[in-house]
């Protein structure tokens, strides 16, 4: 998940903290002016990004709060190859003193200063964006006014004349709906048009009121309801970010999510395992006997196997993420988490960072950037992992569905408790780091909360194919990569068969005339013996073997020690690992999931299930809260300004997870016994 978008451009710091983009580092240097280049300028929640999807055919991430990035989107307008379109982050003024408005105030400044200024205005809103244009228009630069939510403003029984408010700007004003493309196409053709505002406010602030108050009349005569208050919206308000209504709610919308997510995905995943198997049985037909055979059969298929099974899941899950965000719901989750960060020590500008973190921890501490105070800056950075990652989520899935088979309600509650066990650890954490190493206090969440909206499929299906492809990429290299080396650790060095496996096969030989089931079966026998055998003999068997001591309080075969040790360099190659692992040791290791494997799987007596309740519950534990990804700890270096953080975070979590396991483990003996 450490990849960045190639059209994504990260702002260097200043020393004073303050991020600063490559082109205004140019500015210093000589640069030119862009004239060719529009940039995209607005308030949070006015549907700029989704703009700039639209005019760039490039899929942005967009969200309902502020403060979620510090970065610029660049790309090009599609159908003018010749005009490059900067998407800068949303801002409710570029005189604020934050990290949002540096960039933009950077990025407009100086002989850098973009050729064409597009200021997206919110309808529904529209007296808080003239305040926002007026900022803009002082600067003296060919602009472009943007209109959009014209559906909220028309639902309140208000309608805007564009062309008035164009007559009176002196500017090109363009009527646009970003999520259904309305009005795009003639915002395109208007860059050509944009002009120099002949009206600009007055510095004084009565001045600005009363230039605010003109445009407002020209533009919305009838306009007293523009501002107007939604009844049924602040009802909603006050039920979603109630302390005690909203916290219940959240939780309510939470687990019936992780619902959805157990029974919708079950044909799909039943799909995907059904295509790996017969895939490994045509593979098995096919190639002769050898080494190439076993390396494909044993390595390759159920390594990928083991992660793409659970791909319905991860898409699924940003699906319905991404319907949520977009209702404008998840915003006002923000405020009923401010509550608690704030207790604990954190800003509620850390609530941006920690839900970032639950796609994946690296864009969550980059997102920490905003943070102005560098104690609370270091503390969200350090906690970030504790968040549920979406690599997580195989881990989840396999582990979940063995202690819950077809029992999806409560696995949608053990897996709802996995993202609350994971989020109470960080925030635990970060009051821990607070009340020692980076005393201080912390400052309030300042949050407009969006208007409420109808989610938009199209938003939401692009999300998760988003996420799909982004996992695909990784399974798809990385995953196969380490298939193949885990498959040579796993049967390298050679060992002889086993007296088992030879006794076994004699005995198949001889009753293989009289008993062709039998003699198969004695033979199947022999293959699983000569597999343990191999296994345990191997490079990959002695490091599990070596483990034993480190993981035995926990439960932990010393076949699964081998997947905890390959997930330390990515989580997601747990499974992957557990899959081939396990292959030789079934009866019918091309045609049986890697759920169905790893529920089949015996310890080194042939009687206990490698995956004991109490064995189960400690892993999943395990995993919720240890730090497992190398990126990860290599990102907290570079954020956090040195190398001991990174190790202070990997040992805190590894020491959590430790104790948070052994402590599962027996509390499930307890109650078992």
């Amino acid at each position: 998940m450490a990849g960045s978008d190639p059209h994504t451009e990260q702002p260097t710091m200043d020393p004073g903290g303050v991020p600063v983009l490559p082109d205004v580092q140019a500015v210093v240097n000589g640069g030119v002016s862009h004239a060719a280049e529009v940039a995209l300028l607005g308030n949070p929640n006015t549907g700029k990004t989704t703009l700039f999807n639209r005019l760039t055919g490039l899929r942005q991430k967009t969200a309902n709060y502020p403060g979620t990035t510090i970065e610029r989107h660049v790309g090009v307008v599609a159908g003018d190859g010749r005009r490059r379109l900067m998407d800068l982050p949303g801002v409710y003024s570029i005189e604020q003193d934050s990290a949002e408005a540096a960039v933009c105030r950077a990025a407009l400044g100086g002989r850098l200063a973009p050729g064409v200024v597009c200021v997206i205005v919110d309808a529904s809103a529209l007296r808080q964006g003239l305040r926002f244009l007026g900022e803009i228009v002082r600067r003296r630069l060919p602009t472009v006014v943007a209109l959009t939510m014209l559906d909220l403003a028309q639902r309140r029984g208000v309608t805007i004349d564009a062309d008035a408010l164009a007559q009176r700007l002196g500017c090109p004003v363009v009527a646009t709906n970003p999520r259904s493309g309305a009005g795009v196409s003639a915002l395109r053709d208007a860059f050509a048009a944009a002009a120099v505002a002949r009206t600009t406010p007055p510095a004084d602030e009565a001045g600005f009121r009363a230039w605010i108050d003109e445009l407002h009349e020209a533009s919305a005569p009838s306009g007293a309801g523009v501002d107007a208050p939604d009844r049924v919206s602040d009802r909603l308000d006050w039920a979603f970010t109630h302390p005690a209504l909203g916290a219940g709610l959240f939780a309510a919308i939470m687990l019936g999510l992780f619902w959805l997510l157990f029974r919708i995905a079950v044909a799909p995943m039943d799909w995907i395992e059904a295509a790996f198997a017969a895939g490994a049985d045509l593979t098995a037909r096919v190639l002769p006997p050898g080494l190439a055979h076993d390396l494909i059969v044993e390595g390759v298929i159920p390594g990928l196997a083991g992660a793409l099974v659970f791909l319905p899941q991860i898409c699924l899950l940003f699906f319905l993420l991404s319907i949520l965000e977009d209702t404008g719901y998840l915003a006002r989750a923000a405020f009923v988490a401010d509550r608690l960060l704030r207790r604990c020590g954190l800003p509620g500008s850390a609530f941006i960072p920690l839900l970032s973190s639950h796609a994946c921890a690296i864009p969550g501490i980059l997102a920490a950037r905003s943070i102005p105070n560098r104690r609370e800056r270091l503390a969200t950075i350090l906690v970030a992992p504790f968040m549920t990652c979406s690599a997580r989520l195989p881990v989840y899935a396999l582990l979940v569905s063995l202690l819950f088979a077809d029992r999806p309600s409560l696995a949608a509650l053990a897996f709802a408790g996995c993202y609350a066990l994971g989020a109470s650890a960080g925030v635990v954490s970060a009051l821990v780091a607070r009340g020692t190493i980076l005393r201080g206090v912390s400052a309030p969440m300042s949050l407009e909360l969006p208007s409420y909206k109808t989610p938009s499929l199209r938003t939401a299906l692009l999300a998760a194919y988003d996420r799909g492809m982004v996992f695909l990429r990784k399974a798809g290299v990385f995953i196969f990569m380490f298939s193949i080396v885990l498959w040579w650790f796993s049967n390298f060095p050679a060992s002889r068969a086993p007296a088992e496996a030879v006794e076994l096969r004699e005995r198949a030989a001889a009753v293989a005339e009289i008993d062709t089931s039998a003699s198969a079966e004695l033979e199947d026998g022999a293959r699983r013996a000569e597999a343990r055998a191999t296994l345990a003999g191997s490079f990959a068997g002695r490091v599990g073997r070596a483990l034993e001591p480190v993981f035995d309080p926990l439960g932990f075969d010393w076949r699964v020690n081998i997947g905890v040790l390959t997930s330390f360099a990515a989580r997601e190659v747990f499974v992957s690992t557990l899959a081939i692992v396990f292959t030789g040791d079934q009866a019918d290791a091309e045609t049986e999931g890697v759920i169905d494997a790893a529920r089949s799987a015996v310890r080194d007596d042939g009687v206990t299930p490698v995956f004991t309740r109490d064995a189960a519950w400690a892993m999943l534990v395990f995993y919720v809260l240890a730090m497992q990804c190398f990126s990860t700890l290599v990102v907290t270096a570079r954020e956090a300004g040195g190398a001991r953080w990174a190790v202070l975070q990997f040992i805190w979590m590894s020491g959590v997870a430790y104790i948070g396991a052994w402590a599962a483990r027996m509390i499930v003996l307890a109650v078992a016994g």
